[in-house]
């Protein structure tokens, strides 16, 4: 009678050389291979919905710049769009143009980082440093178009704060120019090299009925043929206005969410140069320079390079807003690792945990509610926790909905 394995714990986290930042991941193994996992989050909460709350509405948008270093437009780009829809405020024709083209931009550089980490993780440092290399290029138009390579502060309720004059248009398609042959390269190189194919195909898959089950977001949902991407779902910025492709693929493994990535630059690239061409032609203001934002609710829809991310506003007529909300698509996507990882190898885990490209501070939440006149504790993280797993199971019996079983025992 063969003798069962034991189950060993391997903890990944919260400070490991595969992370940015902060998280834990608990691996359950038996032998190599892994039988279960457990996330654990918050580690990184900053405060961010609350201290908007505090600051007038064009403080917010800096403020939500350094939700994510890597969507430094994204967050910015869905939270004037909510002040935009609580306000009822128009958006000169010319400004949608630039949003998509600061939007695009960093959408490709976030791609090129994150094909560069998996290059990488996997072993294959040329993939790595080749991919960075050419980031590089387009960080520097970045910073040649806004100012900064990050954080570029672009957007603000009612457009943008810079324009793109004309002298600066051939050099951005320079550089869009330039990108082609290396991204060439690099669908070739994934679509061929055995080191890579051995590491990556069938490795970390996800069904669409899983995609659907845990409500996963952008090229992991795409990944596994899901067709769903704000852009064309809920037209904003310009991409209503030209002509353009969701990139899909049906494998649900790594091979295929390093192809969506690859595939979305060359999309991306195309957004830009129509973008551009219009910018030539679109004459008019960049900012509506509104005085007030009425009473109202508004939401803004952006697909981040991660997946979509929403800001949700309520204001009072004030010059801030009532309650402001924030998901990203991280805290959607972090947790389809509970199943991808299971059946896998330890040493496949770290880069399965990785492909979702994580951002673990966007995620985080209130860790506890506390009395302000006692300054004692009523209601910790667990409990809160708990307390929402318990009625959202209660409301998924009420409307006959199925899901992914939460753990109730935090």
């Amino acid at each position: 009678m063969a003798k069962k394995k034991k189950t060993t714990i391997i903890p990944v986290g919260p400070y490991h050389p595969l992370q940015e930042e902060p998280e834990f991941f608990k691996l359950f193994v038996e032998g190599e291979k892994v039988v279960g996992l457990d996330i654990e989050l918050g580690y990184n909460h900053r405060g961010i919905e609350k201290l908007s709350e505090s600051k007038d509405y064009e403080e917010t948008i800096f403020l939500v710049e350094r939700v994510c270093g890597i969507c430094s437009t994204s967050h910015p780009m869905a939270c004037v769009q909510a002040i935009e829809e609580a306000g009822e405020i128009e958006v000169p024709e010319r400004a949608l143009y630039i949003r998509s083209v600061v939007g695009e931009l960093e959408r490709i550089h976030s791609h090129m980082l994150w094909l560069g980490l998996a290059g990488h993780f996997l072993g294959f440092n040329t993939v790595w440093m080749w991919a960075w290399r050419y980031r590089e290029e387009v960080l520097n138009v970045c910073e040649q178009v806004t100012g900064n390579r990050n954080h570029y502060g672009m957007m603000k309720p009612g457009g943008v704060r810079r324009d793109i004059p004309p002298t600066e248009i051939p050099g951005i398609g320079k550089m869009l120019d330039a990108l082609d042959q290396p991204l060439n390269l690099f669908r070739k190189t994934v679509a061929e090299d055995p080191l890579i194919q051995a590491r990556t195909k069938g490795i970390g898959t996800l069904t669409a009925a899983q995609i659907r089950k845990f409500g996963a977001l952008g090229p992991t949902a795409r990944a596994s043929g899901v067709d769903i991407d704000v852009r064309r779902d809920h037209p904003h910025a310009a991409y209503g206005l030209v002509d353009w492709d969701v990139i899909l693929e049906t494998g649900g493994d790594i091979y295929d969410k390093l192809m969506i990535r690859i595939r979305e630059m060359f999309e991306s690239i195309r957004i830009i140069r129509q973008c551009l061409s219009r910018l030539e032609t679109a004459t008019g203001p960049v900012d509506a320079n509104p005085k007030e934002v009425k009473p109202g609710d508004g939401i803004g829809h952006y697909e981040a390079p991660r997946g979509e991310v929403f800001h949700y506003i309520r204001s009072d007529g004030s010059n801030r807003p009532v309650r402001h909300k924030i998901r990203a698509p991280s805290y959607m996507n972090v947790p389809t690792n509970q199943e991808a990882v299971i059946g896998e190898t330890v040493a496949d885990a770290t880069i399965i945990l990785a492909a979702v490209d994580p951002c673990y501070c966007c995620t985080e939440r209130m860790a506890a509610v506390v009395d302000p006149e006692t300054n004692k504790v009523v209601l910790d993280g667990k409990v809160l926790m708990r307390l929402a797993h318990e009625k959202t199971e209660r409301l998924r019996k009420e409307l006959g909905h199925e899901g992914p079983k939460l753990r109730l025992d935090v």
